[in-house]
């Protein structure tokens, strides 16, 4: 669904209760980027600056599945308040920079959905300030990886969502590797449907989907992922410290799934926040699923109205040529 027009009169009781001091909202720029939920800049006339999150259905580009919110899922779509503060909380006790949360409104007081407006980062993200000047950003990115290896030495009494573990929850399935294999095996066919190249490859995908699977050996411990973390997810405050964004599907699970994810991102890049003894089995099944998951994901993304469609098909593109070479891989 398309967001609505969110306008300055709506924001303005939460801002002011936010914010306080007499200041009045001045400005609303609705940020881009985000899917799930709506991120906009609050301006107030003193310049003083936030960041609010709507998480409203009309702010969600995601077609309805059949599991959305089931939490026990550690793959299913999660998104709402709750998440939010539950996982916030958790990354605040380890230490790790997340956003101060000014405010946080669930009855609906100020706005017709669950809202929190939360610390601003003006300027560029990692991501940016890395490309324009790797070396100027050296420090936020050695803090960045001691973050990472923060995460990667907690240990979780069990995989699965920290909002849904956190809360005493139990996970679906019996173990990480195996819910990832059931997921990649749901991506392929979600794919198929869409792409005739998928289609005729589903066999062979599927096929080295179950072999790398099979040579993953059981373990039983879980770290701290976030389980898309690009440098366009973590923003830097003014001591240079990277802060982590878009946190709520936050997970326990294999740390491999991380690094995953982040090699695939950074490409040559990954050595300056790479962690220590990493199981390659686990990095090979979690490779593939991933890239799997980043052409499933943005091809169902495209069945609804996401304005910017030729990024996700860049997006699609490139996973899906992984994905199919990664496939013709010998065992």
């Amino acid at each position: 669904m398309a967001p609505r027009h969110v306008t300055r009169d709506q924001l303005a009781g939460a801002a002011r209760a936010a914010l306080g001091g007499g200041r009045r909202l001045e400005v609303v720029e609705r940020l881009t980027g985000g899917t799930t939920k709506g991120v906009y800049r609050l301006t107030m006339d003193d310049a003083t600056t936030a960041i609010a999150y709507l998480w409203n259905e009309a702010e969600n580009y995601w077609p309805a599945t059949d599991w959305d919110g089931d939490l026990a899922n550690p793959f299913s779509p999660g998104r709402g308040l709750d998440l939010y503060e539950t996982v916030h909380a958790r990354l605040d006790a380890l230490g790790l920079r997340v956003p101060i949360v000014y405010l946080t409104d669930r009855d609906r007081t100020h706005y017709p959905a669950d809202i929190a407006i939360v610390e601003d980062f003006p300027g560029d993200d990692l991501e940016e300030r890395f490309v324009k000047d790797p070396r100027a950003v050296e420090s936020t990115m050695d803090r960045l990886r001691e973050a990472l290896e923060t995460m990667r030495v907690y240990r979780a009494p069990t995989y699965g969502k920290i909002a849904h573990i956190d809360r005493g929850g139990t996970p679906r399935g019996s173990s990480c590797e195996g819910v990832v294999l059931e997921f990649a095996l749901r991506c392929v066919g979600q794919a198929a449907e869409r792409d005739p190249r998928v289609a005729k490859a589903r066999d062979r995908l599927e096929e080295r989907l179950r072999e790398l699977a099979a040579a993953v050996q059981p373990r039983t411990e879980y770290s701290v992922v976030h389980g898309e973390l690009g440098l366009g997810h973590v923003m830097v405050d003014r001591d240079g410290v990277p802060v982590l964004i878009d946190v709520e599907e936050m997970m326990y699970f294999d740390v491999e799934w991380e690094h995953a994810f982040m090699r695939n991102i950074l490409g040559d890049d990954y050595p300056q926040v790479a962690v220590p003894d990493l199981d390659e089995d686990r990095l090979a099944l979690y490779t593939l699923a991933e890239h799997i998951s980043l052409t499933a994901g943005p091809l169902r993304l495209l069945d609804g109205d996401y304005p910017n469609r030729a990024f996700m098909q860049r997006i699609i593109e490139y996973n899906l040529g992984q994905a199919l070479l990664l496939a013709q891989a010998q065992p």
